[in-house]
Parts: C-alpha cells; structure tokens; sequence
C-alpha cells in the first residue's frame, strides 16, 4: 500500500496570509487594528521575537491621535501638569519653545524633558513635542468638577461612551474604559447608567481633548436634571 505524504508548502497545509496593513510598513491590518485599542500598543500583541519590529507603529502609537496609548498619555501628562508639576524653571524651557524664543537650561532640565517625551531634538534645535505642549496647555486651562453619565461601555474596544455634564449635555464622549474601572472598582456593567464625577477641562472645544482626571462615585438627588435618580445610581 502506497502512503500518501503530504507536501508541507502546499496551500492547503500553509495558514492563510494575512492582510498587511495599508497605513505602516511594520505589521499586518489585524495587529494594528488591536494595537491601535490597546495602551501597549502593537508590541503587546506581538511574539518576542518581533517586537523591535513593530515598536514604534504609528497606528498604535501614543503620538498618534485618537489611539488608546495617546488617550492614556493624555491623562498621564495631565496629571502631572496638575498634580505633580515640574519646577518653574522646566517650564520655562517648554513655554520658551512654545514660542520659539530663546532659553537657557538654568537646572539641566533638558535631559528630563526629553525623557519624558516633552522636547525632542538636541542643541541648538530642541522642538517641543505635542505631549509638551499639552503638559503646559494643562497648567493653565481651567478644569472643574462635573458629573459624567456613563452610557454604555465596549468590553472588547474596552472604551466607554460618557455624558460630560459640564461640556456638552448632547454629545457623547469616548473615554478609556479601565481608566473607569480602576477609579471606581466597579465593574464595566455595573458602571452603565451611572454618575460618577470627574474634573474636567470643559472649555475645549475638541471632545478628544477632553481629559478626566480625579474620577470618583457619586449619587445624585432625586430630580436632578429633571428627572428621577437613576436605578443603577442605588448603592
């Protein structure tokens, strides 16, 4: 009896290729559109072996706008402009940029702010980077408490569509969903048809450059807004 062997290269024995991505040259369209929804970018969807690769995508990467890695470098960079300023002298460097004026490194603050992805360049061109300038956007904008509806929540895109009260009562938000989750302990159920309160920079005008910071549960009054406090609102 004849044993039929199977060539190991045919078609039917190889895994369907996969689609590479239009937009970058580094991974296929299936990686990015996961990288682009997760805060570790491509690389934590990658083997080992390709992450230097990959590193740096731009559809995942935190400089790119609108990806889960920008949004939470956005409240990384807010918190620290609010809560955990840098010394005046840094920020001198950062507002000097801002409008290409000459400045002088009085505390050696530049390795720092390079580190921190604040400037990029080196002597005599530094340039301000897009996470400079929201750090020094943050020092000054006013932000202010507000209750935040949530209304419903994407366990796999893990993003949460938001009512932010003291914005925009008519136009939904999208917010990361585990920034809610890890503020408030409560599940991604549990959180739908909720009020929580958050500060919030409500003079933007751009619904992606809205950034909450200090979330925390709060219920509301009965008739607030007109109507009868939520039943998720129930402790």
């Amino acid at each position: 009896m004849t044993q039929t062997i199977l060539d190991p290269t045919a078609p039917e024995q190889l895994r369907p290729a996969q689609e590479p991505c239009p937009d970058c040259p580094c991974c296929t369209a299936r990686l990015c559109e996961r990288g682009r929804l997760s805060v570790g970018e491509c690389m934590a969807h990658t083997p080992p072996e390709f992450t230097v690769t990959v590193a740096g995508c731009p559809c995942s990467s935190a400089t790119t706008r609108g990806t889960h890695a920008w949004r939470a470098e956005m409240i990384r960079i807010t918190k620290h402009a609010t809560e955990d300023p840098m010394p005046e002298n840094a920020e001198d460097i950062l507002r000097a940029l801002t409008a290409a004026e000459s400045f002088t490194d009085r505390g050696g603050f530049l390795r720092t702010l390079r580190a921190r992805g604040y400037v990029t360049g080196r002597e005599p061109a530094w340039q301000i980077t897009d996470a400079g300038r929201r750090y020094i956007t943050a020092r000054t904008e006013r932000r202010f408490t507000t209750p935040v509806e949530v209304l419903s929540v994407d366990t796999e895109a893990r993003t949460a569509s938001v009512v932010v009260v003291g914005w925009d009562i008519d136009a939904p938000v999208t917010v990361l969903l585990d920034q809610l989750t890890n503020a408030t302990g409560m599940s991604p159920e549990a959180l739908v048809g909720r009020f929580v309160e958050a500060k919030a920079n409500g003079h933007t005008t751009d619904p992606d450059d809205l950034v909450l910071t200090r979330i925390q549960v709060r219920d509301l009054p009965d008739g607030w807004m007109g109507g009868e406090k939520k039943a998720g609102a129930e402790k």
